[in-house]
């Protein structure tokens, strides 16, 4: 055994010494050294089937695998194109769920509810006709808490709306892009609220395939047309491709058959967005009794609280602070008005009906409320002086429209 290494070693520097000396000749010889081995091998492989019978039968065989395995990959990797769009998208979904859910947030207003998301630290994105005729929506977060944009603006023909907060959430955002690389039948995931706060619970994730892109010549936006079927409450929320980046906002859906704003045409549009569409608080509490109180409970709606409080009178402010006011309307959604009259013949009393929604461990709760405040005179408007209001328990049809 020790003879036989020897030899083969002593034949190696044989070999290396001929192919390195003379110096000058070296490059020559690498060429037909490496042409003359590459020949012999590419002769052997072609002549070895035709050896002997047994040769080409093995031949055979492993072309029918090898062609069998090439074969399976093309059909693996066709599913995979068409499963997850780009190849570069294979392997980028790992916690695309668990952002969706984490990030998107319900927008709730008086009459109008759905989804939304963070374009900004401080900016939410929906659609238009989600917040629409609502002064003061309100952003619920996934842990629960809400919070009163302070500035809202949008256009009504794009269905785009932006609401700006207060506090900042910068892990929340998703980054708005500047076009868009789809390919027919793929994969994309739309996430919203279904049917709004009537529905308690987690985003909802669904799972479609793009169909095709749309626009019309007369639209500024175009629409990304997808299967997914989408319902009320799911308006204004995310649509992501497979690696979680933003492709499209949540708009219309029929039979279902889903559209959704271009996400690049809303990020291109946000600067001709304007407050002009947007519904805005106007009340005048020095009016009359009514508006006084009118006004009040507009406040409370807004979260403007310290305009409220503010419409207390001084023999009202006698048994509480600001604070403890305050605290008393933490879980109020919404305040609905739904009338304020003279209370009788009294020149400063007023009978109001009133309805508030209020966020409660996750679920909306509806309250009715009826009685009397009586108004006072300071500073040149009516302030609240002191109360009669008790709530109405399941009140019928009637009770809203007498």
């Amino acid at each position: 055994m020790k003879k036989n290494i020897k030899e083969i070693l002593y034949k190696f520097k044989l070999y290396i010494k001929r192919l390195l000396f003379p110096l000058w000749l070296f490059p020559i010889k690498l060429v037909t050294y490496s042409t003359y081995y590459f020949l012999k091998l590419v002769w052997k492989i072609v002549s070895w089937p035709f050896r002997k019978w047994s040769n080409l039968g093995k031949t055979i065989l492993w072309l029918f695998i090898l062609t069998y395995f090439i074969f399976s990959l093309l059909v693996i990797f066709d599913y995979l194109s068409r499963e997850y769009g780009n190849f570069d998208k294979i392997f980028c979904g790992a916690g695309v769920k668990d952002k969706l859910r984490s990030s998107v947030v319900r927008i709730i207003g008086g009459y109008g509810e759905g989804s939304g998301f963070f374009i900004s630290p401080t900016e939410v994105v929906t659609n238009f006709h989600v917040i629409s005729d609502e002064p003061s929506p309100k952003v619920v977060f996934p842990d629960g808490h809400f919070e009163t944009p302070e500035k809202i603006v949008g256009e009504k023909n794009m269905d785009i709306a932006v609401l700006t907060l207060k506090n900042s959430y910068p892990d929340m955002v998703y980054e708005l892009p500047t076009g868009f690389s789809l390919v027919s039948n793929e994969p994309l995931l739309s996430a919203g609220y279904p049917l709004g706060s009537d529905v308690t619970g987690d985003v909802t994730i669904v799972k479609g395939n793009f169909i095709d892109f749309r626009r019309s010549r007369k639209d500024v936006i175009g629409y990304l047309q997808t299967n997914i079927s989408l319902v009320k409450g799911m308006s204004g929320g995310p649509l992501v491709d497979q690696c979680g980046a933003i492709v499209g906002i949540n708009t219309q859906s029929l039979a279902g058959i889903s559209f959704f704003i271009t996400a690049s045409d809303v990020k291109e549009n946000l600067v001709n967005l304007t407050d002009q569409e947007i519904s805005k608080i106007e009340v005048d509490p020095s009016k009359s009794p009514e508006e006084a109180v009118y006004a009040f409970y507009t406040y409370l709606k807004a979260r403007q609280m310290e305009k409220g409080y503010n419409l207390l009178s001084s023999k009202y402010l006698e048994k509480t602070n600001s604070t403890e006011w305050t605290n008393r309307f933490t879980d109020i959604l919404d305040v609905d008005v739904i009338s304020t009259e003279k209370y009788e013949d009294s020149i400063d009393t007023v009978f109001v009906k009133f309805g508030t929604t209020n966020w409660v461990d996750g679920e909306a709760e509806y309250h009715y409320y009826e009685g009397t405040w009586e108004t006072v005179v300071e500073e040149g408007i009516y302030k609240m002086n002191k109360s009669k209001i008790i709530e109405i328990e399941d009140p019928d049809y009637g009770w809203f429209y007498e």
